[in-house]
């Protein structure tokens, strides 16, 4: 009987420790709109109804832009008293959560939300620890597909196991959701998170500079530069269905229009979600020309899902690599300097093997052409060399194809 009751505990804590997940449901990097970037906790409906319209209208949604994710500060301070049940906040969402999801379903978009694996989020709000069956269920009764599960207040939990039961309860409550690991990278997601969730962060926060540390006392968030170099040799990992997540974007909020387009540019040659994180409604039209950009998109959402990599740096220009569909190729002449730079692309010392793809770039035998991705116009092909100048904290982004 004791050794009965053994195996059966045994066989429990085995199956609780494998998740499989709702696969193919981010078959390419995820893209959307995040609230916490510019918004933080000051949330509401009417933001929410407003960002909606405007995604339809300005073109984003048919751009690709599917997912309206509120972050932390949605619940009420408390839970429920009697059913346990997380509490959308009464002042912020007077209609109540589910008729606005209904609201963003009949847009034509997708509806996400926030909570963490501790036992309260990051802003102070309830978290999922020890609710995590009875908040899946609630999240599949709202009709949401998208939850962000952060990482605040965990002490004495492992990461592989709480992100594994929350997927676990997300299966169990019967609704496809896209599962996004939010732990900032601490325990490597990349080699564990495949089965588990769509897509995992792998660095702490962003935040609107180019190359800065913003330093908020105990932690720090990131400039694009320093999140794009703080994780090396895991592009490996990413892939259709299971994403590398470099965090949501900064595009709009307050860098230049060269640094924004380096930005947009290097999240797409890194096949990462592509999640806005500015105020849609009062955004500029160079904002929205930078992120509804047919042809960057496209090198992001290329099918193969292989996420590109840097071939190295010279004179302050890194040049990335991102093998795509059809023998395609996309190059990112990334200059990281505060001063124009010149560049020359001698293509015939250029080829090289991609040791994770196995495609092979090799423009002596192919002469590909070349067309700039930021002012779509041609430009030429790998017979002749490249000479251009890529203005301070600027790229050149080209695709080339036979």
């Amino acid at each position: 009987m004791i050794s009965r009751l053994l195996l059966a505990i045994a066989l429990l804590t085995t199956l609780q420790s494998i998740s499989q997940k709702f696969e193919g449901l981010a078959m390419r990097p995820p893209m959307g709109w995040n609230s916490w970037n510019t918004f933080e906790t000051k949330i509401s409906e009417q933001l929410v109804k407003e960002t909606a319209d405007i995604m339809v209208s300005s073109g984003m949604r048919d751009a690709g832009y599917l997912y309206i994710v509120l972050d932390d500060g949605w619940m009420a301070k408390e839970r429920d008293s009697i059913s346990g049940d997380l509490v959308p906040d009464p002042v912020k969402f007077p209609g109540g959560m589910k008729a606005l999801v209904d609201y963003v379903h009949a847009k034509g978009l997708k509806f996400g939300l926030y909570n963490c694996a501790g036992t309260k989020t990051c802003a102070g709000y309830p978290g999922t620890r020890g609710y995590e069956y009875q908040d899946a269920r609630f999240y599949a009764k709202l009709g949401i597909d998208y939850l962000k599960y952060d990482w605040c207040n965990t002490d004495g939990i492992t990461a592989r196991e709480a992100y594994t039961t929350m997927s676990n309860a997300i299966k169990a409550a019967r609704r496809p959701i896209v599962f996004s690991l939010c732990e900032w990278g601490t325990y490597q997601p990349w080699e564990w998170a495949k089965p588990v969730g769509h897509l995992w962060r792998t660095t702490g926060d962003i935040y609107p500079c180019f190359d800065c540390e913003f330093n908020h006392g105990t932690w720090s968030s990131w400039g694009v530069m320093r999140i794009l170099d703080m994780r090396k040799n895991i592009r490996q990992y990413a892939g259709p269905d299971h994403w590398n997540d470099p965090d949501m974007m900064e595009v709009g909020n307050g860098m230049s229009e060269g640094e924004d387009r380096a930005h947009f540019s290097l999240w797409a040659m890194q096949a990462a979600p592509l999640i806005a994180g500015n105020d849609l409604r009062s955004m500029s039209k160079k904002t929205l020309d930078i992120l509804t950009n047919k042809d960057v998109i496209a090198v992001d959402q290329d099918p193969l899902g292989i996420q590109g990599f840097s071939a190295g740096i010279r004179d302050s220009v890194e040049t990335w690599f991102k093998p795509l569909t059809g023998g395609d190729w996309a190059l990112c002449f990334l200059n990281r300097s505060s001063s124009p730079k010149a560049l020359v692309a001698d293509w015939a010392k250029m080829g090289l093997n991609d040791t994770v793809s196995s495609a092979r770039f090799d423009p002596i035998a192919t002469n590909y052409r070349m067309r700039n991705l930021w002012t779509g116009r041609a430009a030429g092909a790998t017979s002749t060399v490249l000479r251009a100048i890529i203005p301070p904290h600027d790229v050149v982004l080209l695709r080339l194809y036979k």
